[in-house]
């Protein structure tokens, strides 16, 4: 275990650590995922969830599509993208993402959603057939889907999952003890449960957690034992950026030679894959972690 003194998020109020400062994206293959994107009127978790790595991974011709619109049902007090009551979902949605997908030439997609928590299948027949459609019209694209809590439903778990997709994510976000200030409408047990269902299925599991809400070294370790004993495959941890004054603020930034501990630590955990650092997030390097 490494100890080092807590940078406090409330002395650098006004400006990040060295290690969290990221280029602005440019670029010609960053103009052109945008105007793919745009042209498309597709959703993006890259934009949606402000990512710190956008620029990074539109220069490289990857993006996270979003699915079923991106109004969530959930008001989570550390996520940027905006909560409230969807419109109804498009219908055309898969065609668009699988034609983009196609356009794009990506050799493996990331696909996520919002929480549909009004919807009786959480959307889940939304989600296979925009899979279903991205293998049929991309059939050497890979692809990895982080889908939501689907409240334990888990026929609707079942349908999201059984398109052909190689990674199955369900991210944790945070250790059990702040799940109630970080995830209200969510269940540390139950994602735990989701995790291990979709591995029952013969998918490869994969979830993230963000440090840096007040977690302690000793909950990070708990939660990775969790995840391994519930049949994790890959894990992700990053820094947790507050997106607005309106979003919980951040305890402190952790310092990447911490990340690194966790890596190892995870490692000999039982986990097979740990992406740590502080600008990982859930679906950074994830053309990695499909043969891991």
């Amino acid at each position: 275990m490494i100890e080092l003194p807590v940078i406090s998020a409330e002395v650098t109020k006004t400006r990040k650590p060295n290690w969290l400062r990221v280029k602005l994206p440019v670029g010609k293959e960053y103009a052109r995922v945008r105007k793919i994107v745009d042209e498309n009127k597709l959703h993006t978790i890259c934009e949606s969830g402000n990512c710190p790595n956008m620029g990074e991974c539109w220069g490289a011709g990857t993006a996270t599509f979003m699915i079923l619109g991106n109004v969530c049902t959930r008001s989570c007090s550390f996520c940027a993208v905006a909560t409230g009551r969807p419109p109804e979902y498009d219908l055309d949605e898969p065609r668009r993402v699988a034609e983009a997908i196609k356009v794009m030439g990506v050799k493996h997609a990331v696909i996520t959603s919002v929480n549909r928590d009004e919807l009786k299948d959480r959307g889940a027949e939304i989600w296979y057939q925009t899979v279903r459609l991205v293998k049929e019209l991309s059939p050497e694209t890979t692809i990895e889907t982080l889908i939501p809590d689907t409240k334990g439903n888990w026929e609707a778990l079942e349908r999201m999952i059984s398109a052909g997709q190689e990674v199955v994510s369900h991210n944790m976000e945070t250790v059990e003890r702040l799940y109630r200030r970080v995830r209200p409408q969510a269940k540390y047990a139950r994602s735990l449960e989701q995790i291990s269902r979709t591995k029952a299925y013969g998918k490869r599991t994969k979830s993230g957690i963000m440090l840096g809400l007040g977690e302690t070294q000793e909950e990070v370790f708990r939660a990775m034992d969790d995840l391994a004993a519930h049949g994790l495959d890959i894990l992700t941890l990053g820094q947790y950026l507050q997106p607005t004054r309106m979003h919980i603020e951040v305890a402190e930034f952790i310092r990447p030679e911490i990340f690194e501990m966790y890596k190892e630590e995870g490692l000999k955990r039982g986990l097979k894959y740990v992406e740590s650092g502080p600008l990982v997030r859930s679906s950074y390097h994830a053309e990695r972690h499909v043969h891991v």
